[in-house]
């Protein structure tokens, strides 16, 4: 008897292989962003939510550029090799998708990082405001 888990079954573990590191190359989690945050980045770590929000409270180190406006003209500022980190609100929001698209669009290396604001809270790690 199956279940509603393997009534479609598992792929084939080279397939599957080749799906999560792909993953990896897309993605990356809070918990590696925080940790790498600790010493000095390699990456530039976007918050891709409107100012407002980004001024209620963000990942310190983080800059605030909402992905409508990520235009060629604002991103040449950075070296063409720059990997970006977006992140939005969390799970729930598709603004770091859009940034992710916006990025590789213009020829510039980017993961997102799952899980959002929502996924760096869950995992107990604080936010900074604006004063």
């Amino acid at each position: 008897m199956t279940s509603h888990v393997t009534e479609v079954p598992a792929a084939p573990s080279a397939r599957a292989l080749a799906h999560f590191e792909a993953m990896l190359a897309y993605e990356t989690d809070c918990w590696d962003v925080h940790e790498s945050l600790r010493s000095k980045p390699d990456f530039i770590l976007v918050d891709v939510r409107g100012p407002s929000s980004f001024a209620k409270g963000h990942i310190a180190g983080a800059l605030n550029i909402p992905h409508r406006t990520m235009t060629a003209e604002r991103m040449a500022a950075y070296p063409r090799e720059t990997t970006f980190v977006a992140y939005c609100a969390g799970p729930h929001c598709n603004g770091a998708t859009r940034a992710a698209i916006r990025l590789a669009r213009l020829g510039l290396p980017v993961k997102m990082m799952i899980g959002g604001i929502t996924g760096w809270l869950d995992e107990g790690f604080a936010l900074t405001a604006d004063d």
